[in-house]
């Protein structure tokens, strides 16, 4: 197992070591800004990566900054607020003093907390470090359990036809802000996962999200063998059977991790069906210690919570009975756990035969179920109706996603605007309708001013990604041309940023070609769009979305207004939410669960243009943004939606945007904006989120009424 990066620090700035291993610094300006101090173009270098940064900074360039009065002076101020809020409190879910519970378990495929951590890929993972980076400044009694999946997610690229390319970037575990976790020997800890012949050995690796740890598993260690060490080396593989065996050591190693560390978790929250098999785990122990099938069962309900992020029923994973029968049943007979029993939780109420059904496991074995939107929850109750729990269907609630205000409101603009207007209550109290009402005070060319700002330097990141690629000589000229650099930050701008599959339908908006041509390329109020994302490695009907997109971007009668910029991920996320004018949501209803994009746009005051689906219908008031698609229209709804959204832009949101008075401020776009912000940001917070959360917890644990 390899050991975390060799650096030495003066003495006088060590504290920089924790810092860089604690994600903390992530949503925290000031300590990104001491972080940059150092050496602003190592940090660079290094990704964003603290950890590699000090590696490659030379040991003269540490003593300077030691003996910098500026540098020492921003040091102790990032290093008192870092040991501030990093402080673990003996936090309890009772409000009886005294009670003690062990902490919730929030076990996720995957945790996207920062770029310089590369285990996720999408909606999913960010939601999970939302909810960590939420529970630290809420000082909640909480741990992560996930996977390091050393060949890391795909890395994107466009060949000159416009089809994506993947590429795998190894992640070298020695380098990024993650530490072995030792055993009571002081050694780094291995685990086992007995299920499989031979055991597969599990590594244990921590990150720190402030006061939150988050473990994480590994197989690729020397100790196994090469198809075992496969298991965590790639994010949701479409082998099916290494897919189960990933879920195995997410779940039952994951809990055998916690055991191993003395935590005894109080709760359990099992982030979408992928880590269902902890509770497999949870049942094998309580009958080991002579607990029978029935309460044993009753015990692990009682304290399990499920969040189901699918609206397809095909989204669920189903495994196959005989490789259930391969990997879990020698497991689950050793245990005396009775098998048809067992087998009759993972049932799937539609097709019995299909297989074994995770979503379907995790909904029978949790005691609360609940969907990430109230619309959700609607679609999610019809799915799900066939999963009974002695002999009753299954009710599953609503509970909102949220987004993590601190990561996603730009830091260097729009948080000190809220600073100066909202004051200290925006961060302290993010999910008071009371502390957004002081949006209205801040005057509209400060806002636009901010706005315009942002805008120009999401181009000049735009441009910056196109010459760079241009510079290395591994972009054609005319992957370049579409790359964006011919994009104008006086133009109104759209953004699509999204995974590109088929149901979220990017190119809506390329349905009528003459049309669009028309609004990009009109003289006196032209448009102009930016797409970004990623299609699934085995998404070849995405990948052609993507190169629809690639297609209509070289083509000369669109101007250059249309581009697609390569790899999206959370660097590129925080200028778009930012720095577009409108943000572009187009799922074929009812196929979009939540959706948080554009939660983070409206917080920063970029006003949504979406579909009636996921969250939106909660979010739209009628002035803080657009909406379509309420109505049913059977059979293919192109043409319809298409039309619909032509007509907003055409009609309403063109004419505003271009609507200046003598100061060359578009004070009705303005009005959207700050309603935007209003509205979305106390309701749409993670803070109101953990809330909900927080409640179900409780009574999971016994420590408030089920309905609180």
């Amino acid at each position: 197992m390899q050991n975390m990066c060799d650096f030495e620090l003066p003495e006088r700035i060590g504290g920089v070591a924790d810092l860089a291993y604690n994600l903390w610094w992530s949503w925290n300006p000031k300590a990104r800004e001491l972080l940059r101090a150092l050496d602003l173009q190592t940090y660079r270098e290094s990704g964003h990566n603290p950890v590699r940064m000090l590696q490659l900074l030379t040991p003269s360039a540490l003593a300077r900054a030691a003996e910098d009065p500026g540098f020492l002076h921003l040091y102790d101020e990032v290093m008192a607020r870092f040991r501030e809020e990093t402080r673990v409190s003996p936090a309890a879910f009772s409000s009886h003093p005294g009670t003690h519970v062990g902490p919730v378990a929030y076990f996720s495929a995957e945790f996207g907390i920062h770029v310089s951590l590369p285990v996720y890929a999408g909606g999913l993972g960010i939601l999970a470090g939302d909810t960590l980076k939420e529970a630290s400044d809420l000082g909640l009694p909480l741990v992560g359990v996930g996977l390091i999946y050393s060949h890391g997610y795909v890395r994107q690229r466009l060949s000159d036809d416009g089809w994506q390319e993947e590429a795998h970037a190894p992640l070298d575990r020695a380098c990024y802000p993650i530490r072995p976790t030792l055993d009571r020997e002081g050694n780094p800890l291995i685990i086992p996962v007995p299920t499989f012949d031979p055991p597969v050995h599990v590594g244990v690796w921590e990150a720190r999200v402030g006061r939150i740890p988050l473990y994480l598993l590994t197989t690729d260690l020397a100790e196994n063998q090469p198809w075992d060490r496969a298991i965590s080396q790639r994010l949701y593989t479409g082998d099916l059977e290494q897919r189960l065996r990933q879920e195995i050591v997410l779940g039952m190693g994951g809990m055998r991790a916690l055991g191993e560390l003395g935590i005894s978790p109080g709760a359990v929250h099992l982030n979408e069906g992928h880590p269902a098999f902890a509770a497999l785990e949870r049942l094998a122990g309580s009958i080991a210690r002579g607990v029978g099938w029935s309460e044993a069962l009753d015990a692990v309900r009682k304290s399990t919570v499920f969040t189901t992020h699918t609206p397809l029923h095909a989204g669920t994973d189903v495994f196959s009975y005989p490789l259930i029968e391969r990997y879990l049943l020698p497991y689950i007979e050793r245990a005396g756990i009775p098998r048809e029993a067992f087998l009759a939780l993972g049932l799937d109420p539609e097709n019995h035969g299909a297989g074994f059904n995770m979503t379907a496991f995790a909904i029978r074995i949790s005691r609360s179920t609940n969907a990430v939107s109230a619309r959700h929850s609607e679609v999610a109750r019809g799915i799900w109706s066939g999963v009974q729990v002695d002999g009753r269907s299954v009710s599953i609630h609503g509970i909102t996603n949220g987004v993590h205000l601190r990561t996603w409101v730009e830091p260097l603009r729009v948080q000190r605007l809220f600073d100066r207007y909202l004051g200290p209550g925006w961060r302290e109290r993010p999910d008071d309708p009371a502390v957004w009402e002081n949006v209205d005070q801040i005057p509209d060319e400060e806002l636009w001013r901010v706005h315009e700002e942002r805008k120009g330097a999401l181009v000049a990141e735009v441009d910056s990604r196109a010459r760079r690629r241009w510079g290395e000589g591994t972009a054609s000229a005319a992957r370049t041309v579409t790359a964006g650099p011919f994009l104008d930050p006086r133009i109104l701008t759209l953004g699509f940023a999204r995974r590109f599959t088929a149901y979220k339908r990017p190119t809506l908006l390329l349905h009528d070609q003459e049309r669009l041509r028309r609004l990009l390329t009109d003289p006196l109020r032209p448009v102009q769009l930016v797409f970004a994302g990623k299609a699934h490695p085995a998404d070849h009907d995405g990948k052609r979305l993507i190169q629809d997109v690639h297609r209509l971007a070289l083509d000369p009668r669109f101007a250059g207004r249309i581009a697609f910029v390569e790899e999206y991920d959370q660097h590129l996320a925080k200028y778009l939410v930012a720095g577009v004018d409108v943000w572009l949501n187009t799922p074929l209803p009812p196929l979009e669960a939540s959706g948080t994009s554009g939660m983070k746009a409206s917080v920063n005051g970029v006003p949504v243009l979406s579909i009636l689906d996921g969250w939106w219908p909660e979010g739209y008031t009628g002035d803080n943004g657009w909406a379509f698609g309420e109505e049913e229209i059977p059979g293919d709804r192109t043409a319809a939606d298409a039309e619909a959204v032509y007509r907003l832009l055409e009609e309403e949101i063109v004419p505003l945007y271009y609507d200046r008075d003598p100061d060359a401020i578009p004070h009705g776009f303005v009005r959207v904006m700050k309603q935007a912000i209003k509205t979305v940001a106390p309701r749409f917070c993670a803070r109101r989120m953990m809330r909900e959360y927080r409640e179900v917890y409780l009574a999971a644990l016994g420590l408030a009424p089920a309905d609180a």
